[in-house]
This record gives structure tokens, C-alpha cells and sequence, in this order.
């Protein structure tokens, strides 16, 4: 299956994410299909920066994005 899923980057106790869309098989920071946005919780308000049109491309195409990605995703206004 498909999913929209974080996946870390940055330093250790400074994370930063990249939403991206990844077989669910494949480990959490391994190989992924696309990138389509990005996350950086240390900000104040947090940043959110996705590409709402190919997110929602991808959750037609029956891609599930996690809980904690569907909240960004909502939080960002793509859905």
C-alpha cells in the first residue's frame, strides 16, 4: 500500500521533516516515490509547506496519509 508519511531529517534534538509518499514496506527514512512537501516543528507557529496539488492527486490515486500527516494536511488547508 501507499502512504503519506514523515520522514526525518535534521540533527539529533532538531528534527525537520519531509513529507513524502513511500510503499508502506520501505523503511521510514528510506526510499520513497515523491516528496511533497516539508515540516519543521521547531518554528514558532510551526512551518507547514506542501504541494496541495499533488498531495490530493495522490489521496485520489488511493494513497492513505497517516493520522499525524492527515493533521498537518488539515492544518495546511489541502484537505
Amino acid at each position: 500500500m501507499v502512504k503519506i508519511r514523515l520522514r526525518r531529517m535534521g540533527a539529533k534534538k532538531a528534527p525537520y521533516y519531509r513529507i513524502v509518499v513511500a510503499d508502506s514496506h520501505f523503511p521510514r527514512d528510506g526510499r520513497f516515490i515523491e516528496e511533497i512537501g516539508t515540516y519543521n516543528p521547531l518554528t514558532e507557529p510551526a512551518e507547514i509547506k506542501v504541494d496541495s496539488e499533488r498531495a490530493l492527486t495522490w489521496i485520489k490515486n488511493g494513497a492513505q496519509p497517516t493520522d499525524t500527516v492527515k493533521n498537518l494536511l488539515k492544518r495546511a488547508g489541502v484537505i
